[in-house]
């Protein structure tokens, strides 16, 4: 069942849209990204005194970012570019993610256009790309938008700029995500997603957000995608 889901998936597909941390690479290997979040606390509280625990527990830097824009909107310039900084550091250990580069050639086999749609900076993304030599298989980025928060997945504005970028139809662009926001700004775009459960319980928080397909591994994506050549 899986298989032919992830076929029919595929054979309709023009544009590979793959999420930045997850599918591509871990971000935060070497930099946790709770190091991260506890830092941009540290440099809100300069600003602002004592937080609540809301934000200081926060394991997620884009969660304090998010935190800032609803609470103290003033501070998220401030919070950005802090951010921003900290995710190129991050981006220099990063690991890749097993099977991506495998995703990423057979998608050029395939002769489907490539990009990434991150609520990670576009600056820390091209980083990575030219540090591991992607730029033969990715053809676009679309980041996180500057000082403007409410633009992040799950809202569709990265996704939306991707298809507009590539002149298609929405229905003819896959997104392989591994979240749930991936899920809810894919479809609020009108795209397809695969969503990768690389985490326990994340199968079942797919399903019930309406993942076209749940997958365990960038390898099956990239068998799907090879078979399709195959199948050409």
């Amino acid at each position: 069942m899986r298989e032919s889901k992830l076929a029919h998936l595929v054979a309709n597909c023009e544009l590979l849209l793959l999420d930045f941390d997850g599918p591509v690479c871990s971000i935060f290997a070497t930099y946790r990204a709770a190091s991260v979040a506890s830092d941009l606390c540290s440099k809100l509280s300069e600003s602002a005194g004592l937080l609540p625990s809301a934000v200081t527990e926060a394991k997620d830097p884009l969660e304090v970012l998010r935190w800032t824009a609803r609470n103290m909107p003033g501070l998220v310039p401030e919070i950005e570019n802090a951010l921003r900084v900290a995710e190129l550091v991050a981006v220099s250990g990063a690991t890749p993610t097993p099977y991506s580069l495998e995703v990423m050639m057979a998608a050029k086999e395939a002769r489907l256009s490539t990009a990434i749609v991150s609520n990670n900076s576009a600056p820390a993304i091209e980083s990575y790309i030219i540090a591991h030599h992607l730029d033969e298989y990715i053809s676009f980025v679309v980041g996180r938008e500057p000082y403007h928060p409410d633009r992040m997945k799950p809202a569709p504005y990265a996704v939306e700029m991707a298809v507009k970028e590539f002149k298609i139809q929405p229905l003819n662009a896959l997104l392989v995500g591994d979240s749930t926001t991936d899920v809810i700004a894919s479809h609020s775009a009108g795209v397809r997603v695969i969503a990768l459960a690389n985490k326990p319980g994340k199968r079942e928080q797919f399903r019930a957000a309406g993942a076209d397909a749940v997958v365990t591994s960038m390898i099956d994506v990239s068998f799907a995608i090879t078979n399709r050549v195959r199948d050409i």
